[in-house]
């Protein structure tokens, strides 16, 4: 499984961006996926997941109203609208898709329950 991800880039505090992740190779189907993003000196850290469905999503509190994720018609495709961006979302954003079961919010943010990792693509907020 390949885990594409894009949208990445420079933006102005306040400003939004919207990043994409798309799943290709080996087909699975009732997979979650998930956002992590990794500041330099810092441990990856959890943003966001959506179940399969797309009926749940979770959110970390420091972007929880502020990001959205959302899954395309096709499931494979995950996106991250990130609007009131702010100069600590600066990070490398990897995109991450899990298999097998998760229950709640505890579950999802946990990196270890994740069985494939994108690349990763840069966000810059200038203040």
């Amino acid at each position: 499984v390949q885990l594409q991800a894009s949208g990445g880039g420079l933006v102005q505090a306040g400003g939004s961006l919207r990043l994409s992740c798309a799943a290709s190779g080996r087909t699975f189907s009732n997979y979650a996926m998930g956002w992590f993003r990794q500041a330099p000196g810092k441990e990856r850290e959890f943003v966001t997941a959506i179940t399969w469905s797309g009926d749940n999503t979770y959110y970390a509190d420091s972007v929880n109203g502020r990001f959205t994720i959302s899954r395309g018609n096709a499931k494979n495709t995950v996106y991250l609208q990130m609007n009131r961006l702010k100069p600590e979302d600066t990070a490398v954003y990897y995109c991450a898709l899990q298999l097998g079961y998760c229950s709640g919010l505890g579950c999802y943010r946990s990196k270890s329950r994740y069985d494939y990792w994108g690349q990763g693509t840069q966000v810059t907020v200038s203040s």
